[in-house]
């Protein structure tokens, strides 16, 4: 999955490759503290042309719709931010839940977009049968000897009709 932290692009000209070179160099983001400072050492890489139009050839850790051949999104490095007291696994149901739910993390305010992520988010289980049994266990107060009696399934069905949802093993609640 992505871990934003990790992100990098291997940053390029469209006049070079028109020229038929590929030179650029892999940056890695980590080392930025914003945009500016990212594409002013993208003009210190290319520094040889006079206006260079750059062109990112690769890159990897980056959620699709932050990246484009030519752009790298605002939002980028105050995502990075934000996400970056978040463990892998948080941040892969992020991602997971922004592509779900149609999230366009380039053009909404971060902070607005972590606080539903942060109301949606449930947890990881195995199955929708995995959290209907932790979510029976943990709101009714069901005997040790009804508990073998109990449906589940039915249970989870119900659940996931209504308030929750599933995705990639990651439970949201319908917000």
């Amino acid at each position: 999955m992505n871990h934003i932290q990790d992100a990098q692009i291997y940053v390029g000209t469209y006049a070079k490759y028109n020229a038929g070179s590929i030179f650029g160099k892999w940056l890695i983001l980590s080392d930025y503290y914003d945009k500016e400072e990212f594409y002013e050492a993208c003009r210190q890489l290319h520094a040889d042309e006079n206006d260079p139009e750059f062109m990112f050839q690769g890159y990897e850790n980056i959620p699709e719709g932050l990246i484009g051949e030519s752009w790298l999104s605002d939002n980028f490095f105050p995502l990075r931010d934000e996400l970056e007291n978040m463990d892998d696994n948080r941040q892969d149901a992020f991602f997971e839940w922004c592509e779900y739910d149609g999230y366009d993390i380039d053009r909404m305010d971060v902070s607005d977009v972590l606080e539903k992520f942060n109301e949606a988010y449930i947890g990881q289980y195995n199955d929708e049968e995995d959290f209907a049994q932790y979510e029976a266990e943990a709101c009714f107060n069901i005997p040790a000897e009804i508990l073998p009696y109990f449906d589940y399934q039915a249970f989870a069905r119900d659940l996931f009709c209504t308030d929750y949802y599933m995705c990639d093993g990651f439970v949201f609640r319908r917000i």
